[in-house]
């Protein structure tokens, strides 16, 4: 009779030890190492994250991770939306370029797990990025995060749920901050709490009003306290989609715990910078860029 088959070979490789990949060039000064493994979770498919790092130079290089929107429901890894999809050298090569590495990575959508899976992703990719730290340059203790519309609610939620100290700042576009001051935020017959379709609901589980506690503690306006890090928040005033409300209410709790969040609501921006000139949407990425900048050299809140 033969031996029982040994199940732990079964067990997935441990992603802080497999290897990276192999690195691309996409402009100059920058390599891109597409598609590292950072977590495998049970029962899930390998989650990924693309690193694009500054070549040259010495020293450790503070990080950038970039969430991406799409509703929590899609979206790509390394999409900042259509008003940069034309930009040559793009957005992230840009900023690997002005001395950041950028980490930009998959996280699991509400059609295959529900909240708190995806914040428990990106701590999972804070950890990884700790744990490699050493072997691709970086500068851990100089992290911010950044991410537009569903992204921008992931990002701020893991920013402020994090240890005091692993995030040294946050950058939101337009994104949804107070799950349960929606109804009231878009405008009459916009939205339904009720609704098991939304994107909201399936994110939680169900409908904003029948999960009351989990929507409020989804919420990253629940978790605000005097430990939280700097914030720039930028919204289009005319966005018909995530109310421009919701981020006030975001700059409202930052500033009643005592702290002085950078807040810029843009006339005439609707979501994704829709109806912004391209000089505008050009401000709105300088704009976190001199944000990046200063959390880097002034680490702490």
């Amino acid at each position: 009779m033969s031996a029982p088959f040994p199940l732990h070979l079964l067990a997935p490789p441990d992603p802080d030890t497999l290897p990276l990949p192999f690195p691309a060039r996409p402009a100059d000064g920058v390599k891109l190492l597409r598609g590292a493994v950072y977590a495998v979770p049970d029962g899930s498919r390998p989650l990924t994250v693309d690193l694009w790092l500054p070549e040259g130079g010495s020293g450790s290089v503070p990080v950038v991770v970039f969430v991406h929107g799409g509703g929590w429901r899609t979206g790509l890894r390394d999409d900042l939306g259509p008003r940069f999809r034309h930009w040559r050298p793009g957005p992230f090569a840009r900023l690997a370029q002005a001395g950041f590495a950028v980490a930009c990575p998959d996280y699991r959508l509400s059609g295959e797990a529900p909240h708190p899976a995806q914040t428990e992703d990106l701590a999972a990719l804070l950890a990884w990025l700790g744990t490699r730290a050493g072997h691709l340059g970086l500068d851990t203790g100089r992290t911010v995060l950044w991410g537009e519309s569903a992204g921008g609610h992931l990002a701020a939620l893991t920013a402020l749920t994090r240890p005091v100290g692993a995030v040294s700042g946050c950058v939101t576009w337009y994104a949804p901050t107070d799950l349960p001051g929606l109804a009231e935020d878009r405008n009459e017959g916009a939205y339904d709490a009720h609704d098991p379709r939304s994107f909201e609901a399936l994110l939680l589980g169900g409908a904003p009003a029948d999960s009351a506690d989990v929507a409020r503690a989804a919420s990253p306006v629940a978790h605000v306290g005097p430990e939280a890090p700097p914030f720039l928040i930028l919204h289009g005033a005319d966005d018909a989609l995530v109310p421009a409300r919701q981020s006030l209410r975001l700059a409202e709790a930052l500033r009643s715990a005592g702290h002085r969040p950078d807040l810029c609501l843009l006339p005439g921006g609707n979501h994704l910078w829709v109806g912004l000139s391209d000089e505008e949407v050009e401000d709105c990425y300088g704009r976190t860029l001199g944000f990046l900048r200063r959390c880097a050299d002034h680490p702490e809140p």
